[in-house]
């Protein structure tokens, strides 16, 4: 990064102002804006996190799209046709899970004669922390890997110079994977300012890596062969001391992140107005009928609009060419080919190419089969949600994840039916009711991705096919909105009912067992203006929600989530710091433990309802 800095036309002066500003976590750091210690910044710069080996899934899904989208013909792709992604790695990381699943995803699109041009740059210490290598790299590379190995001695700048030359020529011509390793190499100092070497090296062996210094050795062959002189090397050394010094003075004295309010201003990108949306609006699908569909049928038609609107949009996951495990992606394959892919089953690396996939131009929807396997991918998850703030707002990864197999079933236990949620800052999770809703917040969801947002939609199993509310009257069958400016913003609600005696407050399958807990209050229980509203925006307060709040004298708030992880939690507080719950409220969730297979006994039921309302008016 600091020869392509250099190669930008920037000067060595703000070359090392800018990597001084980093290391001060300076405000002004052109990288992160003060959040973190990062280097580099170039325009096909990304940022790298401390976690493990994290770096590399992306990159795989940066290499994938960048060919996907010149095969796409986008007019305006993120990264030229032509490029190669790079990643590097210590020796120790080739062992963790990140970098197994990014090779192995390279790798089997290799196989499968997908583009996928991601050199793996390797550099070889000896030792990760404290653990000493004992040979193990090269035994890695000799037999866990299937794609070419370049080697290099990593003390001799020419060696390195040719082998990251030729890894990276293999890989922009054959669009396949490679690896570069560097050999050899010597850790002259601690890994961290924390680290304690002489806690697992003995005095001899500090002594003897401090002594090994592979820049002098380089500066005597390039002296030897006559390249320049060692006056003029000295003399570029002070220089450049003397440059570091004063950026290190300026970087230092300058401010740091320390306002909440400006923290949180990156938390995601801002959110597109509703009318801006509405403006932007790309045709919708040909009218078919008015005729009332279920959740399922309305999500499949929903997502072949998008796809027919935007080029750039792909829709990923496992199993999702033949229709995915609840048909929601049915036919979709055969109408868009590549645009509708099947991913091998480990989710760090679908999310992982996901951020890659965003990086490179293109806007993905990742479908993740359960909500469970979310857990999975949990680390490649909060990296695309944290990447905006750590930017400092210039690397957003805009994407749409489909989180289904959640809430009420009696199939597969826990691991199908889980219902608790992840809400890091940043995220926009959204749980729909109903079919035409899900079709007009789906709008607006790719619209927010496509400014750079993370949006999760989380899916209610129990909804997917639902047709009645009551008996058989049809009633949770909706007709498509087919009008592509129809949609649903994030600050909205759909309000059930009229009065003003109590508002019970719930999402997803929350809603119709709401409504079938007012019926119950009202005819059973002799309640009167009992409203339910569907508030499906759960990672904040809706707009809607808070301007409807103080017209009722008590309020109920039902979520289907487990109980200590339920996303309502977090609206009581802000609801309350806002002063606008009334004196009378209550919350009722999902039991706090674990669904057993073939019972619905811990989920949110009709009756937890009924006995919280009653419980307020006693």
């Amino acid at each position: 990064s600091l020869a392509r800095a250099l190669k930008s036309g920037k000067s060595m002066e703000e070359v090392l102002l800018d990597r001084a500003r980093g290391f001060c976590i300076s405000t002004l750091d052109p990288v992160g804006s003060g959040h973190h210690c990062l280097l580099g910044g170039g325009p096909l710069d990304f940022v790298v996190t401390s976690t493990l080996a994290s770096q590399a899934p992306p990159a795989v899904g940066r290499a994938a799209g960048l060919r996907l989208a010149q095969f796409l013909r986008l007019e305006s792709p993120s990264i030229a046709g032509d490029a190669v992604s790079y990643v590097s790695v210590g020796d120790g990381s080739v062992n963790n899970a990140h970098f197994l699943s990014a090779i192995n995803l390279a790798e089997y699109m290799q196989h499968r004669n997908f583009q996928c041009p991601v050199v793996f740059a390797i550099s070889d210490n000896g030792i990760c922390i404290s653990l000493k290598g004992h040979g193990w790299l090269e035994r890695f590379l000799d037999r866990r890997l299937g794609m070419p190995v370049f080697r290099a001695d990593g003390n001799c700048l020419a060696e390195v110079y040719k082998a990251t030359r030729d890894a990276t020529a293999f890989s922009r011509d054959h669009g396949r994977p490679s690896v570069v390793a560097f050999l050899g190499l010597t850790r002259r100092f601690g890994h961290a300012a924390t680290d304690r070497q002489e806690a697992y090296l003995s005095e001899d062996e500090i002594a003897s890596s401090e002594a090994v210094d592979a820049l002098a050795a380089e500066c005597e062959r390039a002296a030897a062969a006559g390249l320049v002189s060692f006056p003029e090397l000295a003399a570029r050394f002070d220089e450049l001391r003397r440059l570091t010094q004063e950026a290190f003075d300026v970087a230092s004295q300058e401010p740091k992140a320390s306002s909440r309010e400006a923290l949180m201003r990156f938390n995601a990108p801002p959110l597109v107005p509703k009318q801006r949306v509405l403006d932007e609006a790309k045709g919708g699908l040909k009218p078919d009928s008015g005729a009332p569909k279920v959740m399922r049928w309305c999500m499949t038609m929903a997502l072949e609009e998008q796809l027919r609107a935007r080029k750039e949009l792909v829709y990923i996951g496992e199993d999702v060419q033949h229709g995915g495990y609840y048909r929601v992606t049915e036919g979709l394959h055969a109408k868009f080919g590549l645009r509708v892919a099947d991913f091998p089953p480990d989710e760090t690396g679908l999310l992982g190419a996901a951020i890659g996939y965003s990086q490179a131009g293109l806007l993905p929807i990742i479908e993740i089969p359960y909500a469970k396997y979310l857990d999975c991918g949990a680390d490649m998850f909060f990296e695309a949600v944290i990447l905006n703030w750590l930017s400092g707002g210039r690397k957003p990864c805009g994407m749409v994840i489909r989180l289904q197999g959640f809430d009420k079933g009696v199939f597969g236990g826990n691991f199908h039916t889980h219902n608790s949620l992840h809400l890091p800052p940043g995220l926009d999770v959204v749980c729909f009711s109903n079919g035409a809703d899900y079709v007009r917040g789906l709008r607006n969801a790719v619209a927010q991705a496509k400014a750079g947002r993370v949006v999760m939609l989380v899916d209610s199993t129990d909804l997917l096919n639902r047709r009645h509310l009551f008996d058989r009257d049809g009633a949770w069958m909706w007709p498509y909105p087919w009008d592509a400016s129809d949609i649903l913003a994030f600050d909205e609600v759909i309000s059930y009912g009229e009065g003003r005696q109590l508002l019970i407050v719930a999402y997803g399958n929350g809603v119709p067992t709401a409504l079938r807990a007012k019926r119950s209050l009202e005819e059973k229980h002799g309640m009167q203006g009992v409203v339910v509203v569907d508030a499906p925006y759960v990672s904040d307060v809706p707009q809607g929600l808070a301007e409807i709040l103080p017209g009722f004298g008590a309020v109920l708030f039902a979520d289907v989530c487990k109980l200590g992880q339920h996303p309502q939690a977090g609206q009581i507080v802000k609801l309350q710091q806002r002063g606008l719950l009334p004196a009378r409220w209550r919350s009722v969730a999902a039991t706090p433990t674990y669904n057993p297979l073939g019972s619905l006994a811990t989920f949110l039921s009709e009756e937890d309802i009924i006995e919280a309302a009653c419980a307020m008016f006693r």
